[in-house]
């Protein structure tokens, strides 16, 4: 076995690679336009930094994922899927290099195990689906998370070994790959509420405005996107501010008295902005979906903010009757109250089959309409469903009279994995996120400073995903690679380490 401290050599026949590759992508600049020249040149920088070193991949994978959608319809004689395209490059380049050290770790992660379970369960489901092919495209999505967690993971442990500490830089790529595609949704989407003056006229609110939707095309996952990353941006603040008071507590280092003093605040400033951003944008989506994740984010973290608990749910209450106390004043957003006015529609329709369809209830009657033909799914088959994935090539024969189109979910997550999976694949779901939330609040216990921040942001990104996914699904556009690069962040932090630094 070769000694991981050995540096990858090239062989002959790698160098003649190299040398032909080099030679296509020169003489394919000199012959085409400037515009498509610098294209192929950042192209080729970002396609060899991803085989390189599959965190960079990872995190270009997070970027450029969301871009699916516009792409197809803007661009559909191009490849669309760049998400998918960097992540495989990553994964190749991971194997790889495994390889050509005749050494590929794979970690021990305790996660692995209920998403095998659940995985495991969804394909037990496809036995008698419908579509085989949808299932194994859901299953290709878990399977992108768990491969993203065991690489991060991977590479964690080889660069311990290799050179203590140096792994650090990598956890930086990613979480700052993640907060830049969250500043630049959200960028999008402000531009859209504030600008657009062309956008799709189901999206038109308040006379001349559109919800924002950013590259999604669609508000609501646009809104699901932001509520994951907004909590990170806002533990990493708050992790950072902890660290620097710590720090002036315990006497600074000799190293940190030379620099101004708002400089540890810096970042913790920029992270609070990102936060800000991302939630301003979540606003202008106008998807009750995100602003009813983004209120569970808000109270998971006041409640895991303080080391006490109980200080924490004091802090949860005392939102909870300031918010009150706003609704009941009047103060709250006039655009706000309105929106959210018929949100009691939700519980108290049960059966839309003979409501009178409006515009006022069309978009909830139509929610609950796609949320009735779960529930016949999951009657038809309540052990193992109608097949992971399956949910729109089961719904011709399950819908309601006026509703035709399946629209690709149940627009509930809990609902649709009970009508794919059965009584046995929800089980399996809720064990999973049980076992990832319940990792993560035992971080946010054990641990200090910018590592304690950033579990924190993961916990509110968590609670997000739970809230919201009563009423929608946000496994779609690649929202998946995401939860891959803050699933593998997650089990990172879990390992014993030193404080992340955040300067």
């Amino acid at each position: 076995m070769r000694s991981l401290r050995h540096p990858l050599t090239l062989s002959p026949w790698h160098t003649s690679l190299f040398t032909a590759a080099a030679f296509a992508l020169g003489l394919a600049v000199a012959r085409l336009p400037l515009e498509y020249s610098l294209v192929l040149i950042v192209g080729a920088a970002l396609v060899g930094a991803s085989v390189w070193e599959p965190a960079l991949g990872l995190g270009l994978a997070v970027i450029f994922g969301p871009a699916k959608a516009f792409l197809a319809i803007a661009r559909p004689d191009l490849p669309s899927d760049l998400g998918q395209i960097f992540f495989a490059l990553a994964v190749a380049g991971w194997a790889a290099r495994g390889l050509a050290r005749r050494q590929i770790i794979l970690p021990r992660l305790r996660l692995l195990l209920p998403l095998g379970l659940y995985s495991f369960v969804g394909l037990l489901s496809l036995l008698r689906a419908g579509s085989l092919e949808e299932g194994l495209k859901e299953l290709l999505k878990w399977g992108e998370i768990t491969l993203g967690m065991v690489i991060l993971a991977a590479e964690a442990a080889r660069h311990r070994r290799v050179a203590p500490g140096i792994f650090e830089s990598r956890v930086k790529w990613i979480v700052a790959a993640i907060l830049v595609a969250g500043a630049a949704q959200a960028a999008i989407g402000l531009w859209q509420f504030q600008f657009w003056e062309a956008g799709p006229e189901t999206f038109r609110i308040f006379g001349d405005h559109f919800r924002a939707y950013g590259s999604f095309e669609q508000p609501n996952p646009y809104g699901g996107f932001l509520g994951l990353i907004w909590p990170l941006a806002a533990g990493m603040a708050l992790g950072g501010l902890g660290r620097q008071h710590a720090a002036r507590a315990e006497g600074s280092p000799s190293a940190h008295r030379l620099r101004p003093p708002a400089y540890g605040l810096l970042p913790s400033a920029l992270f609070a902005l990102i936060a800000v951003l991302c939630l301003v944008a979540l606003y202008v989506s106008f998807s009750r979906g995100a602003w009813l994740g983004a209120a569970a984010a808000v109270l998971a973290m006041l409640i895991f903010l303080p080391r006490r608990m109980s200080v924490g749910l004091g802090l949860v209450a005392a939102a909870l009757a300031l918010g009150w106390g706003f609704a009941r004043a009047g103060l709250l957003p006039a655009s706000l109250t309105a929106r959210l006015a018929d949100v009691a529609d939700f519980t108290t329709l049960t059966d839309v089959r003979g409501v009178n369809i409006n515009d006022a209830n069309f978009a909830i009657v139509e929610r609950l309409a796609h949320w009735q033909a779960a529930g016949e799914m999951a009657r038809a088959q309540p052990w193992l469903g109608v097949g992971l994935g399956n949910y729109p090539t089961a719904y011709p024969a399950f819908r309601l009279l006026n509703w035709p189109n399946a629209l690709g979910h149940a627009h509930s997550i809990y609902l649709n994995v009970l009508a794919e999976t059965g009584v046995f694949g929800l089980m399996t779901y809720v064990i999973l996120w049980g076992a990832i939330i319940g990792l993560t609040m035992r971080v946010t216990r054990r641990t200090e400073g910018a590592t304690r921040g950033l579990a924190l942001g993961l916990l509110g990104a968590w609670a997000h995903l739970s809230a919201h996914h009563l009423v929608d699904n946000l496994y779609v556009n690649n929202i998946h690679l995401l939860l891959a690069a803050l699933l593998a962040l997650l089990v990172h932090i879990s390992q014993p380490q030193k404080d992340m630094a955040l300067d």
